[in-house]
């Protein structure tokens, strides 16, 4: 299973979207505490409201409650990290526990230290400070799934049609 983490997240609306990133994809999210927001506030459901009654996700108070017992790859990104994200593999035959930190911060440092080799960047601007938060899960998680041959997603539209432009 492909699973995102958020690591004391702040901004209602990032979580938002993530959460709707997260449903589509058919991610697990896990949420460390402390949030900076309220997860019954009316702009996190706002953002990810078609979809919140699908998303499987779990609340952790902490980082400690969270990575106990749990086992498979871990893929932190961090703008600290030494190796560029295009330098990961995901491995499909584990549980995959893909790490964002908190918008102001990120990570941990020591938590960082601890998993140093799977630590990595998102290439970009050599000035630039950071990418939205939830961009770099869309960009992490899609990358993933790509690897990982995007397991039972459609790949047609099913909604309106396969056939929905030829009908124009």
């Amino acid at each position: 299973m492909i699973n995102i983490v958020l690591y004391e997240p702040e901004i209602p609306q990032n979580t938002g979207n993530i959460m709707r990133t997260c449903s589509v994809f058919e991610m697990k999210l896990h949420l460390i505490e402390p949030l900076g927001f309220s997860l019954d506030e009316k702009h996190l459901k706002r953002c990810g409201l078609d979809y919140i009654s699908e998303l499987d996700y779990t609340v952790y108070k902490n980082w400690d409650e969270f990575i106990k017992d749990k086992e498979g790859q871990f893929v932190f990104f961090s703008r600290y990290a030494l190796k560029s994200f295009n330098e990961c593999v995901f491995d499909k035959e584990k549980d995959i526990y893909m790490v964002f930190g908190k918008e102001s911060t990120g990570i941990d440092k020591q938590i960082l230290k601890d998993h140093l080799d799977e630590c990595y960047r998102i290439p970009m601007r050599k000035n630039a400070r950071s990418l939205n938060l939830s961009n770099c899960v869309a960009i992490g998680a899609y990358e993933c799934l790509r690897q990982t041959g995007f397991g039972d997603l459609s790949d047609r539209e099913v909604i309106k049609g396969e056939d929905f432009l030829l009908r124009c």
